[in-house]
Order: C-alpha cells, then structure tokens, then sequence
C-alpha cells in the first residue's frame, strides 16, 4: 500500500543552478550532494526529497512512493507482475543511494519510472529552511504532489487505481483539460494525470505546500526578485482549495508553491469540476512549454 509522494527525481543540464534557487526562493534545505554530484534538498526532517541529477536534458527522471513497508510494497509487486509489469528489487548500494532500507522499481505502462520505498531515512539533524518562512506540510503527506500527462487517460487510470491502489478524489473537465486526481493520505491528491496532446507522457509539475499564506507571498516576491517565470499567477483551485502559483524551474519544470489545501480523510465519494480555479491562476509565459519530457529507460 502507498502511503504517500516519498521524493522526485529530475535531471537537468542546469542542475547546479539549483543549488542557489532551491534555499533562496523555495525555502528547501541544500544538503550533501549525490555520487553523481545530483543536487539534493529536503523540506522536512526526510534526508532530502528532491534530487536534481547532472544531464544533458531537462527530463523527469522517477517518483518515489512510500509503502506501509515490505510487505506493503510486495503487495503492489504481485500486482504489477500479474499486469505484465516485473518489477526489479534495488541493490543495497541504490537503496542507500536514496537513503531508504530497500525499494522495487519499474517502468509504467506509459514509460515513467516509479520506485516503491519502504525506510525513509530521518535526519538527525532538524531541518533548516533555506531561507526566512515557516516550512513545510509534508509529515504523513509526504513532499507534495506530482501531475502528470498521459496518452491514453482511461488505461492509465484503470493502471494506477486498480495495480497502485490510488484512490479517485475527483474530475476535473474543462476542455482541453481533462483529469483524475488521486489521494492515498489525507492530503487531498499526491497524483494527478491529464490528457497528453501527443502520445507521449510529459511531467507537469510538482506541488510543495507551505505552513503559512505568507511563505506563499514571500515565496512571490522572491521570484520577481530573482527573476524566476512565474507561469501561472497567484490563485485558488476548485478541488483542493489550494492558494497557489505555478513557477518555472531552472530544470524546466512547474513547481506550485502553495498553502491551504484541502483535507481528504472524510471524502465519501469522488467529486466533479468544470474549472480549475475558483479565482486567479492566470497563463503567463506561453512560450515557456508545460511538460517535460520523461527520462528514457535506461
């Protein structure tokens, strides 16, 4: 069973930029870097969260999931092996490179790598924002959440309900737009996916939400500040309640920065919207393209 968005990993021919944009803007906490040289940040008292690898693309490279444990992620191995998928067991040297006791990888059926974790590490040491602001929501609701746009919306939805076990919060139909968005912890979705226009998978973006409105406008300014492409402007969305804006990455990805979102844990069954947004969250930055590529398997 997956409990929660365990950490994300990207690669970028701009990685190093990440390691004066991660602290002074988002806030995240810059930590030893990986063997590759990866840029590594936490935004909790997780070892890090989010890793920004050396490439020579801007690509989503894999997702991280937190299961209930070994049994927990075996549980979705028998179920993945009975859909065609065989999933592969990390060796302790890649277990410890994302400082977790073991994990099971595999390639969806769309080309995106995820990797079932069990043993996140804690750090000793508490956590230091990169910059003045309050933290983090992460806890039992892990770093966030990740959308994603795929080909074939109805299969890739049947494959993360029925083999992942996610389950449906709500739908959102707004032509062009149409999405699923899923919860596993209370946290109102920790995955999305929406109608690519091609037939190819794409990254869309990463969500980390903030402990106050205030990190949010402070977050703003920074950007301005740092000339950092704010893509979407400050707004609140219709599903999750979440205050927000959408920046562009150095590594060429959205990240929403936002506070407020919906608690799930109650949800009797599966809501639907025809908007996005109750208010805001304007387009900016057109020639800035909203998805990323997916790391070809190697």
């Amino acid at each position: 069973m997956i409990t929660s968005l365990a950490y994300c990993g990207a690669t970028s021919s701009n990685y190093k930029e990440w390691e004066n944009f991660a602290p002074s803007v988002l806030g995240a906490e810059l930590v030893e870097p990986g063997p590759d040289g990866a840029v590594r940040l936490r935004f909790d008292e997780i070892a890090y969260r989010l890793a920004i690898h050396p490439g020579k693309e801007d690509a989503l490279a894999y997702i991280g999931w937190e299961t209930t444990g070994i049994e927990g992620a075996e549980q979705i191995v028998d179920r993945l092996q009975a859909y065609g998928i065989e999933p592969q067991r990390a060796s302790e040297e890649e277990a410890s490179e994302r400082k977790v006791l073991g994990y099971y990888w595999f390639i969806d059926p769309v080309g995106i790598r995820h990797e079932l974790i069990w043993g996140h590490l804690r750090s000793r040491a508490p956590f230091l924002p990169g910059r003045a602001m309050s933290g983090f929501r992460t806890d039992e609701q892990g770093l966030g959440h990740v959308v994603l746009a795929v080909p074939d919306l109805e299969k890739s939805d049947r494959f993360y309900r029925d083999v992942m076990g996610f389950k449906l919060s709500d739908t959102v139909d707004m032509p062009p737009i149409y999405a699923f968005f899923y919860h596993v912890n209370g946290r109102h979705h920790s995955l999305a996916i929406a109608r690519a226009p091609s037939d190819k998978a794409a990254f869309l973006h990463l969500m980390v939400e903030t402990k106050s409105l205030d990190d949010v406008g402070s977050g703003l300014d920074l950007c301005l500040k740092h000339n950092v492409p704010i893509t979407r402007t400050l707004g609140c969305h219709t599903n999750d309640r979440m205050v927000s804006f959408y920046l562009h990455s150095p590594a060429g990805f959205r990240i929403e920065y936002g506070w407020g979102g919906l608690d799930v844990d109650d949800l009797k069954a599966p809501r639907y919207y025809d908007q996005t947004s109750l208010w805001g969250h304007h387009h900016q930055h057109p020639e800035l393209s909203p998805f990323l590529p997916i790391k070809s398997a190697e």
